[in-house]
């Protein structure tokens, strides 16, 4: 398909942006937990020469590493699901003014 085309409302174009290097080894590091392969595929993506990636890949490894919290698994039935674990605050209660609270307005205005 050309990058330029006609309809009804008049011609369109698709523009084009290559993926960055950093976008290349965030994709690579979804598909494989290996360092050579992330380096691998990040590199044919960019087409880009594998000494040039692997450094970048290391890198991010590094980085990556220091950011990951723990993810846990379980096993039901032959089937992996992950498990998130998410802390909610407890809800706290809004006090308004000196009257507010249980009886307030029970009493008689003077």
């Amino acid at each position: 398909m050309s990058t330029a085309w006609n309809t009804k409302y008049g011609p369109r174009r698709v523009r084009h942006d290559p993926p960055t290097l950093e976008e290349a080894i965030f994709a690579a590091q979804g598909l494989t937990d290996d360092a050579q392969q992330q380096a691998r595929i990040a590199a044919s993506l960019m087409d880009l020469p594998l000494e040039q990636v692997t450094p970048e890949v290391m890198k991010a490894r590094a980085k990556r590493s220091s950011i990951i919290s723990a993810v846990a698994f379980t096993k039901r039935e032959g089937a992996y699901r992950s498990v998130v674990v998410e802390r909610k605050p407890a809800r706290r209660t809004l006090v308004s003014g000196p009257r507010a609270g249980a009886g307030a307005s029970m009493r008689p205005a003077r």
